[in-house]
């Protein structure tokens, strides 16, 4: 029961960081050459945040 829910929870995150990230590349005028960088680098950040707690959650 809790998968399904940490996996909808976890691609609803990810689409509001997205959003977020997008703003803050529009706010701050970041190149558009450097935009894919910034991209990567936070959905990493994310995604290593999502493996820790799917762990942390799967060993209790």
């Amino acid at each position: 029961m809790v998968i399904p829910l940490f996996i909808l929870f976890a691609i609803g995150y990810s689409f509001v960081i997205n959003s977020m990230t997008n703003a803050l590349c529009i706010q701050k005028e970041i190149p558009d050459d450097r935009q894919p960088k910034v991209f990567r680098t936070i959905n990493i950040l994310i995604t290593i945040l999502f493996t820790s707690t799917f762990v942390e959650l799967w060993t209790i």
